[in-house]
């Protein structure tokens, strides 16, 4: 850690004034500030500093063209002349202990507060997609292990549990959630997105925001909007989006999360879209976010994106252009630090930007101050971030809901009744772990985790907990204490980044010597190649890493000789084609990254202790290749026998998952056949446990529009819930559908309901749908304005 210097930024004398009262209404006090400020002391609020501190020991980059971007930096001290609107990563650069990052962040902030003549703190944000990106914080499974617990209220919990600890250390504002519509799994960013059906996307990441604000954090969206569809799945490469499948899939997790949730705060997509950079796009920013939606909050810049726009997306001649276009589009706080909107001020002068855009984007940022408290300070003192150094950012509460959350979200793809493997049951018999993710604890986490994040960049044992900052068991330890009566062998069998195929042969021997092989194989999460999964891990195909398929394919081929079960775990950041293995293998379970606690969830899901409540937010693919852009797809994005040999027809569908019980599908009723096409139908379901353990099954319901105007999806999910059941016990799960539900994007590119038949199906995957019904929408086509239902509620009784 590095001592803060203000050397060559002098103590102010600070001005008060109304905005520091808070008796008063939040509008009237920051139109007195803004009122009193100079054309710099707005800038510095649109600005930002990043103190990437120097250690020789560190290896890799945390962000995007970090050394080539931060060539322009200023100094700290000259940086906050003025003030400064946020500051980077306090906690989340290197491994500092809360009170050492509570006595940076206190400097840091008593520099910004004396330099600025009203005394006006810095926003300081930190990551939060898989907990606090911060040393010796809770790592929580990552989003897409989200997506498959189906569970908003869950999230929401998680998400507060992530937000007070945040505040407790006096941090504001948290870079999350990420809702962006998966349309290629082999972008390396999947592993942070909640899947490939935007209303998943949007009900879990809107409970995720209501969690995180709840607990005094501003959320951050992200990337707006396209990032996930980029061409050949590869990190910023161009986005080529239709309007259609912009506003019906890539927008929707947006709109909901900024009209349902509320938020706080959204964050710019790197990659353009068409051509146009959404971090210039007046269309996206201003029109479509404010606008259409109502949004008040910040747009804050992703890194760097503000210079992208000269250096990588050539729309701007130089940085000033490239500030003034960002700014003019409605792009109000440039991160991580100051480059263009360093020269805000003097355009200003220039006559080439208007002052009101300026005090537009100020007017944002002192609104979310002033609701921080930030300004609250009485005359004569000045604010100081109140941190609790005491706090336990990896507390046993943390790690008991990291265990719920990792616990509903493993799948159970597939099982012959090998499991659940009791551990009675193989008390004295022979188990043989086998594959590289057993014996890693990285490979529970994401690339946003800290230790993969920063503390992966330093050699083992720099620092406790074998460079992962917090007690993280692996698999084989979770199995060794599950199975204490068991003879546990361990072989490897293969690295998961190089293909080194040298030990293979000992692990199928392993596994044909025992009575049960356990075959673990995945990803290890990194950035910009350093892994297999993460941001810029983009890959080829999906075929296992390395040698992991030869691993797997070896190994079933020993025992199936010698009459062994062979169950098959993979902890990954996105599906992987199983095609050839699945059919051969006992049980197969999938877990997206499940963070510090995944690995005795998994042991208790394979015992039998833990019953598998996943569905999968995202298909599992047959083929490496020839990619489906995911289940939602008109015909002809289907199978096309006798169109085309590649069937993208996936090996595990959208929503799968098993139980240890069997669940039947017996009615799907109507309340009526036909409503107004503004008008409400419910679709009831009814379920019964049919097995002889509980089961808590995730109800689907998917709507497809046989005839339209425009090729229209097959099928789509419009609502879900869960429902627990006890054996023998039936419930009935009743959805309330407003006719904006069945809206699209029609040939005029106007959202709209049009008369005719509706089919709605229910069941436990959008690829076992056993219910159907239909329903007639009546009259004229209705034009659906802003503000449309976004949501279909569900009681279940």
């Amino acid at each position: 850690m590095s001592d803060v210097t203000t050397q060559n930024a002098p103590a102010v004398d600070r001005i008060t004034g109304p905005w520091n009262d808070p008796s008063l209404p939040v509008a009237e006090r920051v139109e007195a500030l803004l009122a009193q400020m100079t054309l710099e002391e707005k800038v510095s609020q649109l600005g930002s500093h990043w103190e990437m501190r120097e250690d020789e020991e560190a290896q890799g980059e945390v962000a995007p063209m970090e050394d080539a971007m931060s060539a322009g930096k200023l100094p700290f001290a000259q940086e906050i002349v003025d003030g400064e609107g946020h500051l980077t990563r306090t906690y989340g650069t290197v491994a500092l202990t809360v009170p050492e990052g509570a006595k940076d962040l206190r400097e840091r902030q008593a520099a910004v507060v004396a330099a600025n003549r009203f005394g006006i703190p810095a926003i300081a944000h930190e990551e939060c997609l898989t907990g606090f990106t911060a040393y010796q914080a809770t790592v929580y499974p990552t989003s897409l292990a989200w997506g498959a617990t189906f569970d908003p209220e869950l999230i929401e919990e998680m998400a507060a549990a992530i937000g007070r600890d945040m505040a407790a250390v006096g941090v504001h504002q948290g870079l999350s959630p990420v809702l962006d519509v998966v349309r290629d799994a082999r972008w390396g960013r999947v592993e942070e997105t909640i899947g490939e059906d935007p209303y998943v996307i949007g009900t879990l990441g809107t409970a995720y925001v209501k969690g995180l604000q709840r607990a005094g954090i501003i959320a951050t969206l992200k990337h707006f909007a396209g990032y996930a569809a980029s061409r050949a799945a590869r990190n910023h490469a161009p986005v080529h989006l239709g309007p259609r499948e912009l506003e019906d899939l890539i927008l929707v997790p947006f709109e909901m999360a900024v009209r349902e949730g509320q938020v706080g705060s959204v964050m710019n997509s790197y990659a353009d879209i068409d051509g146009e950079a959404p971090a210039a796009s007046t269309r996206l920013l201003t029109e479509v976010l404010r606008d259409r939606w109502g949004f008040e909050g910040t747009v804050v810049a992703d890194y760097w994106s503000v210079a992208f726009l000269e250096k990588m997306h050539r729309v701007a001649e130089d940085q000033a252009e490239a500030a003034r276009l960002a700014v003019s589009a409605g792009l109000d706080v440039e991160l991580p630090h100051t480059g263009g909107y360093r020269t805000l001020a003097q355009q200003v002068r220039d006559g080439k930007l208007d002052e009101a855009v300026l005090d537009r984007s100020v007017r944002r940022v002192l609104r979310q101050k002033i609701e921080l408290g930030l300004l609250d300070a009485a005359e004569g003192e000045a604010y100081e971030p109140a941190v609790d150094e005491s706090i336990d950012l990896d507390s046993p509460a943390n790690r008991a809901l990291a265990r719920k959350v990792a616990e509903r979200s493993l799948v159970l793809l597939a099982n012959d009744g090998v499991l659940p493997a009791q551990p009675q049951s193989l008390a004295g018999r022979r188990i043989a772990v086998v594959g590289p993710s057993a014996d890693e604890p990285r490979t529970m986490m994401g690339c946003y985790s800290f230790p993969n994040h920063v503390l992966a960049k330093y050699p083992a044992g720099t620092f406790p907990h074998q460079g992962i900052g917090v007690p993280m068991p692996t698999i084989l330890a979770a199995l060794r204490e599950a199975y204490d009566g068991a003879e546990i062998t361990y072989a490897a069998g293969a690295p998961i980044v190089e293909h080194d195929t040298s030990g293979i042969a000992a692990a199928a021997r392993a596994a044909a010597e025992s009575d049960l092989a356990v075959v673990t194989v995945g990803d290890i999460a990194g950035m910009f190649g350093a892994g297999t999964s993460g941001e810029g891990c983009d890959v080829e195909d999906l075929r296992l890493p390395g040698a992991q398929h030869e691993l797997v394919e070896a190994v079933l081929d020993a025992a199936e000789a010698s009459g062994t079960p062979v169950v098959l775990v993979v902890v990954s950041g996105r599906p992987y084609a199983l095609g050839g293995l699945a059919q051969r293998c006992s049980a197969i379970v999938q877990a997206f990254f499940p963070g510090e606690e995944g690995a005795p969830a998994l042991a208790g899901l394979l015992t039998g202790a833990v019953e598998p409540t996943g569905r999968l937010p995202i298909g599992v693919p047959t083929h490496p290749g020839g990619q489906p852009a995911g289940y939602i797809a008109a015909p002809l994005g289907q199978n096309s026998q006798g169109v085309s040999n590649l069937d993208p027809t996936p090996l595990y569908p959208f929503g799968h998952g098993l139980s240890y019980s069997t669940v039947e599908y017996r009615d799907l009723r109507l309340s009526a056949e036909e409503i107004a096409v503004d008008g409400t139908v419910e679709a009831t379901v009814t379920v019964a446990n049919t097995g002889e353990r509980p089961v808590d099954e995730v109800v689907q319901l998917y709507v497809g529009d046989p005839v339209a105007q425009v090729a229209r999806p097959v099928r789509q999910l419009v609502g879900y819930a869960r429902a627990a059941l006890q054996p023998g016990e039936t419930r009935e799960v009743t959805f309330t559908l407003h006719a904006d539900r069945f809206s699209f994007t029609g040939v005029q590119l106007r959202r709209i309901v049009e008369p005719g038949r509706i089919d709605l199906w229910s069941g436990p995957s959008a690829g076992d749908l056993p219910l159907e019904a239909s329903v007639r929408l009546t009259g004229e086509i209705r034009e659906v304005g802003e503000g449309r239902v976004l949501t279909t509620p569900a009681r279940v009784s």
